[in-house]
C-alpha cells in the first residue's frame, strides 16, 4: 500500500478540514556545533576546500519534495522557514535555486513567509543582501548574547562586535527580523542581562526569541555542566527583567519565548503552536501532516551523507506513524498553551478529530488550580499558568 492510501484509509477520528500548511527545510551544517545545542546540527565537512556539498544536498531536497507531493497536493503553503545548522553558510545562489524550486512544486500563498536562520559568525555585508534578492523574507538572527565572555562559554564562533554588524545589516535589509538571545548563562548577573538587553533592544528588533539555557541530554555542557549557573530564583529574575524591558520596548510577549511589534509575529511558529500541518525535509527534519481520520508524524534520515543518498534513491524519509489518539490533547495542549490567547475551541476540535469532553477533566482542574482561563470560544494560559507552563502542560498527558 503506497503512502497515500495509507493515510488516507478509513479510522475512528473525524478531522475537520485541514490546517493551514508550513514547510520546513533543514540545512544542517554549522561552522561548530555549540555545546548546549541538541539540534540535529554538525560541523561543516572538512573537505579539501571547507566548503559544503551545497548542489548534492540541493539535489537531495529537491527528490525529497518531489516524493512528498502526492501527500499536500494541491494545499497552500502559508510560510516557509529554512533552518539548522547555519543555513546562512549556504551561499545565495543556493539558497536562490532553492526557493526557485520550492516555488516550481508548491503553491506558496501571496506574501508568504520565508524565513532564514543566520548566525553572525557566516556574516558577509553582502551576503545578507543577496539572501533577501533571492526571496527571503524575514532573517533570524542567533546572537544569544553580546557579551565576549559569554559567547566564549557558549562556544559560538563570532564575537559581540559581529552579531552587532549582523543585526545593522539584517535591520537594513529587511523589513522583518528576529534576534535570537539566551539568558541564565553561566556566571551571567542581572546587570550583565540587563546589559545584553540594551545592546538588542537598541536595534529596534521587529521580534525577539529568549530562550533560558538548559542542559539538554546527549550535549557536551550535559556531560560537562558550565560552573555558575544562574538558581531558580535568579532565572526567575531575570524573566521578569525581560518582560519589563519588552514590554517598555513596545514588544508584545505573544508566547512563552517571544515578543513582537504590532504585525511581526513569526506566522511559521505560530502555525506550529496552533497545531497546523507543516512538511520537513533536509536531514532529521521533522514533520506533521494531517487528514481526515489520523494525524501523523514523519521523520527523515538524520545523518546528513545518509539522508543525501536516501533522498536520491526515493527514501528520504526514515519513519513515519500516527499519532495515538489518546496522546492528541498532549500534543495539542503542549502547543497551543505556549501562546498567551491560548487556542479557539473549535480548533481544539478541528486539527484533533476529538471532542472537548476528551479535555473536560484536565481542563477544569487546571482552572481551580488558576492556570487557564477559558470563555465559551477560547481557553488560554493565565498568568500563573505562563509561569507554571510544565505544570499545566502534564495535566494531560495520557494516563497510564
Amino acid at each position: 500500500m503506497d503512502l497515500v492510501s495509507r493515510y488516507l484509509r478509513p479510522g475512528t477520528l473525524q478531522l475537520g478540514d485541514p490546517p493551514p500548511l508550513s514547510l520546513y527545510v533543514h540545512l544542517p551544517w554549522c561552522i561548530a556545533k555549540c555545546p548546549y545545542c541538541d539540534f540535529n546540527s554538525h560541523a561543516r565537512p572538512a573537505d579539501a576546500d571547507g566548503g559544503l556539498p551545497e548542489q548534492r544536498y540541493l539535489d537531495a531536497l529537491v527528490a525529497d519534495l518531489e516524493a512528498a507531493l502526492p501527500l499536500v497536493w494541491g494545499r497552500p503553503v502559508v510560510s516557509v522557514f529554512i533552518g539548522g545548522g547555519t543555513p546562512s553558510l549556504f551561499s545565495p545562489d543556493a539558497i536562490d535555486r532553492l526557493l526557485t524550486a520550492i516555488r516550481a512544486r508548491l503553491p506558496l500563498l501571496p506574501g508568504c513567509e520565508i524565513t532564514l536562520e543566520a548566525n553572525p559568525g557566516s556574516f558577509e555585508r553582502e551576503r545578507f543582501r543577496a539572501f533577501r534578492a533571492a526571496g527571503v523574507t524575514r532573517l533570524s538572527v542567533g546572537v544569544q548574547s553580546f557579551d565576549d565572555a559569554m559567547l566564549k562559554q557558549l562556544g559560538r564562533v563570532h564575537d559581540g562586535a559581529q552579531a552587532r554588524a549582523a543585526l545593522a545589516e539584517a535591520a537594513a535589509c529587511f523589513d522583518t527580523f528576529n534576534l535570537d538571545l539566551m539568558y541564565a548563562l553561566p556566571g551571567q548577573t542581572l546587570a550583565m542581562l540587563e546589559a545584553d538587553l540594551d545592546v538588542a533592544l537598541g536595534f529596534n528588533p521587529p521580534h525577539l526569541s529568549i530562550y533560558h539555557l538548559t542542559v539538554e541530554p546527549n550535549t557536551v555542557f550535559a556531560s560537562a555542566p558550565p560552573a555558575g549557573l544562574p538558581d531558580d530564583d535568579l532565572a526567575s529574575d531575570m524573566l521578569d527583567l525581560i518582560t519589563a524591558r519588552t514590554a517598555d520596548a513596545g514588544l508584545q510577549r505573544y508566547e512563552v519565548s517571544a515578543f513582537a511589534r504590532a504585525g511581526h509575529r513569526c506566522l511559521h511558529n505560530q502555525n506550529y503552536w496552533t497545531f497546523g500541518d507543516y512538511l520537513g525535509i533536509g536531514a532529521g527534519a521533522h514533520g506533521k501532516l494531517s487528514y481526515p481520520h489520523r494525524v501523523v508524524r514523519q521523520v527523515r534520515w538524520r545523518e546528513p551523507r545518509r539522508y543525501m543518498d536516501e533522498a536520491l534513491a526515493g527514501t528520504a524519509m526514515s519513519n513515519d506513524d500516527e499519532v495515538p489518539r489518546a496522546q492528541l490533547p498532549f500534543e495539542f495542549m503542549l502547543n497551543a498553551l505556549r501562546l498567551k490567547d491560548g487556542f479557539a475551541l473549535a480548533d481544539f476540535q478541528a486539527r484533533t478529530g476529538l471532542p472537548m469532553s476528551a479535555v473536560n477533566k484536565p481542563l477544569a482542574e487546571a482552572e481551580a488550580r488558576g492556570l487557564v482561563e477559558r470563555d465559551f470560544a477560547r481557553v488560554w494560559p493565565s498568568a500563573r499558568g505562563f509561569d507554571f507552563l510544565s505544570d499545566l502542560q502534564q495535566l494531560f498527558l495520557p494516563p497510564g
